[in-house]
């Protein structure tokens, strides 16, 4: 039987650093490093002569440090960004300008999703059956583009939503006039 052989442990710390690097300072166009990548300059520096990817994943996959996983994330620009925000934030909280919201009164939140390409298959689905599983017909018709508006209310955790061949005050006023006709929740009187 031939053992791998036994990397000392100033190399695990040298490729877990070089995992932790961006792309760019090493002169790179990525985003981040793929285990690939790492294999490559891990060999180019003459660190090791030869080291395979299973052995790079599982010594980074050990590692409380992830440095393939990332989160997006957009830095606030407006430099009223808090005050802006903690406004919608009591509102979520029950709170306007320092006060309870009353029994009657609801928060919102609406947004539009614009371009929802619309497609209607060409045949019906079919329903499972005995020994058939349900069938999906893959080809489409194309309807054009739409407008799905939405609305929340965020205290009741209910959704209205719609889809408009277009989007405009319009179809925001059939959303907010659909909010509006709701009854009230038990115990209310709406407002």
């Amino acid at each position: 039987m031939v053992l791998p052989p036994a990397f000392p442990p100033s190399l695990v710390v040298q490729v877990k650093a070089l995992a932790c690097e961006l792309p760019h300072r090493l002169g790179l166009p990525l985003s981040r490093l793929s285990i690939a990548e790492i294999r490559r300059h891990v060999v180019t520096q003459g660190l090791v002569a030869e080291i395979s990817g299973a052995t790079l994943w599982r010594w980074l996959s050990s590692d409380a440090l992830r440095p393939w996983q990332h989160r997006s994330w957009i830095f606030p620009r407006d430099p009223e960004f808090a005050a802006k925000a903690g406004r919608v934030l009591d509102l979520y909280e029950r709170r306007w300008q320092g006060s309870p919201l009353g029994a009657d009164d609801f928060v919102l939140s609406a947004d539009e999703k614009t371009s929802v390409q619309a497609r209607r298959r060409k045949q019906p689905t079919l329903a499972p059956a005995a020994a058939r599983p349900m069938r999906v017909e893959h080809e489409y018709f194309r309807e054009g583009a739409w407008t799905y508006l939405t609305a929340w209310d965020v205290h009741r955790a209910k959704v209205f939503g719609r889809c408009e061949s277009k989007n405009g005050i319009g179809p925001v006023d059939r959303l907010v006039s659909e909010v509006m006709n709701q009854a009230p929740p038990a115990g209310s009187s709406g407002s």
